[in-house]
């Protein structure tokens, strides 16, 4: 058997190699209606939450599973309307998912002077890394 001809027989098989879905190198969340996540290692996650520390109010990382989770950074506060002062805009966070294994990744949105009232908003997700 030739080696064009033993090759070609093998052109199927790359073929459906290439057509294989990789998981996407990023995944955006902007709540947690896609919680619990499976997410892979290597991927990075993207939360951006609504957000306007004007108002006292901040997002706090209350836990994050640092095994599965590693932080690619500080939050970043980004506003839409660059020309309002004050005005409303997202919090952003990345992290890159690390060893396999269940963690959570939870954050309140309060004023930090105001430590025992109740969270205006609360951001809770299972993150599976496999």
């Amino acid at each position: 058997m030739s080696v064009t001809r033993l090759l070609s027989s093998f052109a199927p098989l790359f073929l459906l190699a290439g057509c294989a879905s990789a998981p996407p190198s990023s995944i955006a969340l902007s709540d947690d209606t896609d919680c619990p996540l499976t997410v892979q290692p290597g991927q990075m996650l993207i939360l951006s939450l609504p957000s306007n520390p004007t108002t006292g109010y901040r997002w706090n990382l209350r836990e994050v599973s640092s095994n599965q989770l590693k932080s690619l950074g500080p939050e970043v506060f980004s506003s839409p309307k660059s020309d309002v002062i004050g005005g409303d805009g997202l919090s952003t966070w990345r992290f890159e998912a690390a060893e396999a294994g269940s963690g959570r990744l939870y954050l309140t949105y309060q004023r930090p002077w105001e430590a025992d009232a109740e969270p205006a908003g609360l951001f809770d997700c299972r993150v599976e890394v496999e």
